[in-house]
């Protein structure tokens, strides 16, 4: 074997911090051992991975295209002294989700998955989409769910599950009243929506199709639970999952308006980065969506 998995650290480390003092810091190094680790691994192989821009070590083209392989070597590495020690453990797993699902099911998926493998180590980040696609491609996430729509050729996007958005209002809001709102009226409203580049935002701007030129958006609010307050405080009119608004409706806080003539359904994905080592805690946690 011509190069080691400390080399290979040492390369993944700088290619995420961009910075050799910061990541021999991060691996308990002294500075001069990590540079000595870079330029021995260039070396045997007469290739350079960075692009030196000052102090600062930019990942040039050989560089990104190793990386994920790099990642889910050490990923594999990892997994086998895991397995090695804990005698087939699941480790630990780094679970992503939109807004929606994270706050609304990641909660109880993570609550059943605990009760399934005691002892087991897992964190949960709750990002809009776009952040969320972001950390799975650069591999500071083993797996997430999201509620917008991406294509990217270094993913692997699954469908899950399928959601709708609906449209709500105030009780005492003109739209409570009437039995379908038509595109006027739709119109005519203040709305309150979620910010560009939320997976919700993304499924209302393709459900309103044609009319959203017409439409007045009062606020935009990053979080769920502000937009229904907003909407209570009659502010305006909303669009969100049928997920976040089953309590509301049923307390009669909310209003369903009936919109026929639109279609907000959408579909929920499972991504996972395509050089992704499937560790078995994270073949766990598909098996667990599966049967949600």
């Amino acid at each position: 074997m011509r190069y080691t998995l400390r080399q290979l650290e040492v390369f993944i480390a700088i290619a995420q911090s961009g910075n050799l003092t910061r990541a021999a810091d991060h691996l308990a190094m002294s500075q001069s051992a990590a540079s000595s680790a870079l330029k021995d691994l260039e070396n045997q192989f007469d290739v350079q991975l960075f692009d030196r821009i000052g102090k600062r070590l930019q990942l040039n083209e050989q560089g990104r295209l190793l990386l994920p392989e790099a990642m889910s070597l050490m990923e594999q590495a990892t997994a086998l002294q895991n397995n090695l020690m804990q005698h087939n453990g699941t480790g630990k797993l780094r679970v992503g989700a939109t807004l929606t699902i994270g706050n609304y099911m990641a909660v109880g998926m993570v609550a059943d998955y605990l009760k399934q493998h005691p002892g087991a180590e897992i964190a949960l980040t709750v990002d809009n989409t776009e952040h969320i696609v972001s950390k799975v491609l650069n591999f500071e996430l083993d797996v997430a769910m999201i509620e917008g729509e991406i294509n990217h050729p270094d993913l692997d996007i699954q469908p899950w599950q399928d959601d709708e958005l609906v449209v709500f209002c105030h009780p005492d809001h003109p739209l409570a009243k009437l039995d379908s709102a038509d595109d006027q009226a739709l119109a005519q409203a203040q709305w309150i929506l979620r910010e560009e580049g939320s997976g919700t935002r993304q499924a209302f701007d393709r459900g309103m199709h044609g009319l959203l030129p017409q439409l007045t958006v009062a606020i935009e609010l990053e979080h769920t639970e502000a937009i229904k307050r907003a909407v209570q405080a009659d502010l305006g009119i909303g669009c969100l999952s049928r997920i976040t608004l089953e309590d509301a409706f049923g307390r009669g806080d909310l209003c369903e308006v009936n919109t026929p003539h639109r279609d907000f359904g959408r579909q929920l994905y499972i991504v996972l980065h395509k050089q992704k080592f499937k560790t078995a805690g994270l073949e766990a946690w598909l098996k667990l969506c599966e049967n949600v």
